[in-house]
């Protein structure tokens, strides 16, 4: 009897491995954000012309983005950092990206740092 109940036991394991979900990959390491005085001193490092992924780099991800003028070879694409009740008068930091389109082409194709700014709420 114990032999049969072995058996089935082992006979199930495979089904029942097939039905549990697959396992989620996650980063070594979360990402820690910045606070609002390491932020300021990170930006002075901001230059015209650096990628989505030197700022990010920098930065770290933004809190939100904002895409304006649909996209279109005029268009931009807005990065903002924001500190909620940040002990610093300044509370938001936008980036903004312009973009650079090769011709004929109806998305950007690179995104490059036109300009940013603090502001507070």
């Amino acid at each position: 009897m114990a032999r049969l109940a072995v058996f089935l036991l082992l006979a199930a394991l495979p089904v029942s491995l097939a039905w549990s979900p697959p396992a989620v990959a996650q980063s070594a390491r979360p990402a820690v954000a910045l606070s609002a005085a390491q932020a300021e001193r990170k930006s002075v490092d901001l230059k015209q012309g650096m990628s989505l992924e030197a700022v990010e780099e920098l930065l770290g991800k933004p809190r939100r983005t904002a895409l304006k003028n649909g996209g279109s070879a005029g268009g931009s694409l807005q990065w903002t950092y924001a500190w909620p009740g940040a002990a610093s008068s300044q509370g938001t930091l936008n980036v903004v990206f312009g973009a650079k389109t090769p011709d004929g082409a109806k998305a950007p194709e690179q995104w490059y740092v036109s300009g940013w700014e603090w502001s507070t709420y």
